[in-house]
């Protein structure tokens, strides 16, 4: 495709040769004459003076005199669309069911569903139209998939919530013992439109009601969400995310890679969570926490500035505490030691 098609496709305004054809997308470093790259982290533009790529989709204020831009106000969208046009989504090699997969009879299926081997529909599972199912993604009982839902390979979604009541219980002996009894869990989970799940992670149903993640809302893999969640909209929850059962999570919330989240909060709408932040507390609409526990980024910035100079600090420290005793030794005038 030429450069200058592609760019009006995208929204882009082209800044060279409008003529050069490009056939594939490729990053800064490895890109070849024949491919689109992109920019959009400003620390990189010295790349651009060294890349082959035969085109590069960049801000509206990035300028180079060898190489030919695409300008966006929004680059790294605009390069998703390129990769789009370019490229286009995995081609599945079967549609439909597959005769591998389970699915049970009380369960329902909506139009151009496509399910891959190992797939497992509990009973009386809803799952919509134009979803996604790849191998051995298990849907428990009573579960509803929303339309145009992925869920990734190994994922389960509607086990049984994490819950026991603890109670001392007679022995045979006569001695009591505390015992774990298994609370049953009769709610489910019901993932919204456009909801994408990663590999291997585990949404658990809800011990009364339903464990609900939000229209839009995109998990990586290896995460785990309690019984009785609630997640709002578009929220974007990376990887090894943990969150305890019944937290509430509001809409357009980001959650970095191992964060953790108690129980029974409540995290507000447009949230930031940092990378391994451990959340024990409500925080509200549009704050960024960072660090365990996790508080204000600005506030967290302090803290770990003095943290790293805690050995120093510690130092220092000593040294005035051996001062003052030096100075609780010396004679005061009338030859007496100072009070």
């Amino acid at each position: 495709m030429k450069v200058s098609e592609l760019a009006e496709r995208i929204g882009a305004t082209v800044v060279g040769d409008g003529e050069r054809e490009v056939t594939a997308c490729g990053t800064l470093e490895s890109a070849g004459a024949g491919q689109l790259s992109f920019l959009a982290n400003p620390r990189y533009v010295r790349q651009l003076e060294t890349t082959s790529a035969g085109a590069v989709v960049a801000g509206l204020n990035v300028t180079s005199e060898r190489v030919t831009l695409l300008r966006a106000k929004d680059p790294y969208y605009a390069f998703t669309q390129a990769l789009v046009i370019l490229h286009g989504y995995r081609k599945h090699p079967h549609a439909g069911i597959h005769p591998a997969a389970h699915v049970d009879p009380t369960a329902t299926v909506g139009e151009n569903t496509i399910m891959y081997p190992g797939v497992y529909i509990g009973p009386r599972a809803k799952v919509g139209r134009d979803c996604i199912l790849y191998p051995n993604a298990v849907i428990y009982d009573d579960c509803v998939l929303g339309d145009r839902v992925t869920v990734h390979a190994g994922a389960a979604i509607g086990m049984d919530g994490f819950g026991y009541a603890t109670h001392p219980v007679a022995q045979p002996d006569g001695t009591r013992v505390a015992v774990h009894t298994k609370i049953p869990q009769t709610g489910n989970v019901v993932l919204e439109d456009d909801v994408e799940i990663g590999a291997n992670c585990a949404i658990q149903r809800a011990t009364m009601g339903s464990t609900v993640i939000g229209r839009g809302t995109k998990f990586g893999d290896l995460i785990n969400i309690g019984h009785g969640t609630k997640i709002g909209a578009h929220g974007l929850f990376v990887g090894l995310i943990g969150v305890a059962g019944s937290a509430t999570i509001g809409h357009h919330a980001t959650l970095g890679g191992q964060a953790g989240v108690a129980g029974h909060l409540k995290v507000g709408d447009n949230v930031t969570i940092a990378g391994q932040a451990g959340v024990m507390n409500n925080i509200q609409d549009q704050t960024t926490v960072i660090g365990v526990p996790a508080m204000d980024a600005a506030h967290a910035r302090k803290v770990y500035l003095n943290f790293m100079q805690l050995p120093e600090l510690v130092q220092r420290i000593k040294q005035l505490e051996h001062r003052i005793e030096e100075l609780g030794a010396e004679p005061g005038d009338d030859g007496t030691k100072p009070e």
